[in-house]
């Protein structure tokens, strides 16, 4: 088998084992429940109005896709886990939301050059392990002159640590995956969307969570729900031991975090118009 089949092969295992980590637990209930704030204000700080045609980029089940429907947006929601998708529907229906969903790799989206006025993800194309890739699709799949807009977590902030907390526990990653937080850094996503855009704003925010009134609540939603967190767990499953070491490195870094029964979540909010030459 020559080199580049191998790294095919290789890259479809990859994409496979991400599409089945994000639909182990309930994301759906995470976006829901604690993170619903983000994809609307995403959709506002684009200037999505009625008409604009978006892609929201590893929708999940709709967090950013769903209220740009609602303001009368052309939406399409793409995702590589289609438990995500059916979920998606679901409440698009709940909410009378008129969409598109399917499913796609962000590092391979399957649409046109120039396909739509607005590209967003939120706190999604992050987890794509290859950076570059899933930014030169962003790029691609844009117009010239349109607007690209991007959550993502920051490495500092409490997703940030969260990730480097479990990181110790996990599988190690695949050659070339890069870190999801990296996303989170002004620095690394000006590099990544390089001459392809002709401005870019990028401002650090803050999400409060009052989800969890103790430590040991988030940990145990998260452990349940969310599927990067079940994946790490699920993995210990043999080791009684370094499941209570990773129970108590959760429970301390809520703790270092939680005051009067809330929690700041730091993010990256970055719009960018897409360079016309």
């Amino acid at each position: 088998m020559s080199e580049a089949s191998e790294a095919a092969q290789a890259d479809q295992a990859l994409k496979v084992k991400h599409r089945a980590m994000w639909a182990l637990g309930d994301y759906p209930l995470v976006a829901a429940d604690v993170i619903p704030d983000l994809g609307p204000e995403l959709v506002r700080e684009c200037g999505v109005r009625p008409g604009t045609r978006v892609l929201d980029v590893a929708a999940g089940s709709g967090n950013a896709a769903i209220p740009a429907a609602l303001v009368g947006a052309d939406v399409v929601a793409v995702d590589l886990t289609p438990e995500l998708l059916e979920a998606g529907r679901r409440l698009a229906t709940e909410h009378g939301a008129e969409l598109e969903w399917r499913q796609g790799d962000a590092e391979e989206l399957p649409f046109a050059d120039a396909d739509f006025d607005t590209v967003v993800s939120c706190v999604g194309v992050m987890f794509a392990p290859h950076h570059q890739r899933a930014a030169d699709e962003l790029l691609r799949v844009c117009r010239p002159g349109g607007k690209i807009g991007l959550v993502n977590w920051t490495p500092e902030g409490f997703i940030g640590q969260m990730f480097a907390t479990m990181r110790p526990y996990a599988p190690p990653p695949p050659p070339g995956a890069q870190p999801p937080p990296l996303w989170g850094d002004e620095s690394h996503v000006r590099s990544l969307l390089g001459d392809g855009v002709s401005g870019i704003d990028a401002r650090r925010r803050t999400l409060r969570v009052d989800r969890f009134s103790r430590p040991e609540e988030f940990r145990e939603f998260f452990k349940s729900c969310y599927g990067p967190t079940v994946a790490v767990y699920g993995a210990l499953a043999d080791d009684p031991e370094r499941v209570a070491e990773l129970d108590a490195a959760l429970a301390d870094l809520a703790a270092r975090h939680l005051a009067d029964g809330a929690m700041e979540w730091e993010y990256l909010l970055v719009t960018a118009d897409k360079a016309t030459a």
